[in-house]
């Protein structure tokens, strides 16, 4: 029979197998570089089986390795869930987390998020705090946000940390007594006289959703400004322009008299997860890791796959 598995011994096998190097692993544990390697010995000789291949110049994972490095892993961090849970239960722990958002924040995934994140954290309070068009950032600048859903285009700042979720279409909206509503799907060409709805934002993100830079340089003709998703479509519905927007928002803001029309080769939108690097809040980082979690499945109707994405790029 094969010696159990310890978790130390998981942790220092993690760390040389992320380095490659038993020194800079050595000096990430903490530990003398001499007792390092016994201990990986020991786990070696605990599962019956080489892990790493060893040179004086090199360090490299067996295929037995990859497998443990894997798992190892998924076993660390259940263990620090379980730790990190238990000790909430025990002392009552009680908090707040903040999240920026706009219209319909991360679409689908946003109560998958939530649910997976309060199963895990039962005793955060998080609120979901809305946002109008006049800031790209939802609240991260200003910190009235702790993490936020997103859309880039975005200016990087110092503090700033993003990450995509998911990518989907944009799509044209109009009023359904506009002539182009009867199209399956209109071109960029047709819509170059047209009034459009500009956001009130930023210039690089108000220029972004209206597609400034696929007009060949010629000038937007603007019928109205607004600051929220209800401003934009009560302007449409009453004939003052049309406007571009995510495809995820026909699912959660479609009504009567509005008609949603592919735009070919219109590039893409993303929605991505943020937060600030200058702030190191454990709980923000576990909510970004249940948002990364929860975006590994394709639960986002229309979102683009990495090969469709690659198709918008050429």
């Amino acid at each position: 029979m094969h010696t159990p598995l310890e978790l130390r011994l998981l942790r220092y096998f993690v760390a040389v197998a992320e380095e490659l190097h038993f020194g800079r692993a050595a000096a990430r544990l903490h530990i003398a570089q001499p007792s390092l390697s016994v201990q990986i010995r020991k786990l070696e000789h605990g599962i019956g089986t080489a892990l790493l291949l060893r040179t004086s110049r090199h360090v490299e994972l067996t295929a037995a390795g990859e497998v443990l490095l894997c798992e190892a892993r998924r076993l660390l961090d259940a263990a620090d869930r379980a730790a990190e849970l238990t000790r909430a239960a025990a002392h009552g722990a009680r908090g707040s987390l903040v999240v920026g958002f706009q219209a319909n924040a991360a679409a689908e995934l946003t109560p998958k998020i939530l649910s997976a994140f309060q199963v895990r954290h039962p005793g955060i309070q998080v609120e979901m705090r809305s946002h109008d068009f006049s800031d790209p950032y939802v609240g991260l600048a200003t910190g009235s946000s702790d993490v936020a859903f997103v859309r880039p285009p975005l200016l990087m700042q110092d503090w700033l940390a993003i990450e995509t979720l998911f990518v989907e279409p944009r799509l044209l909206v109009v009023s359904s007594e506009c002539s182009l509503a009867q199209f399956a799907e209109v071109t960029l060409e047709q819509l170059a006289d047209q009034p459009f709805v500009a956001r009130r934002a930023p210039d690089y993100w108000r220029d972004f959703w209206l597609a400034t830079d696929a007009r060949d340089g010629r000038p937007v003709r603007l019928g109205a400004e607004v600051t929220t998703v209800d401003e934009c479509f009560e302007a449409i519905l009453a004939r003052r322009g049309m406007a571009f927007t995510q495809a995820s928002t026909q699912r959660f803001y479609d009504r009567p008299g509005l008609a949603f029309i592919p735009v070919r080769e219109l590039s893409a939108s993303s929605l991505s997860i943020a937060w600030r690097t200058d702030m190191d809040v454990p709980v923000v980082h576990r909510f970004v890791e249940t948002a990364r979690a929860a975006a590994a499945w394709p639960s986002v109707p229309g979102d683009l796959n990495s090969s469709a994405l690659g198709a918008l790029g050429s």
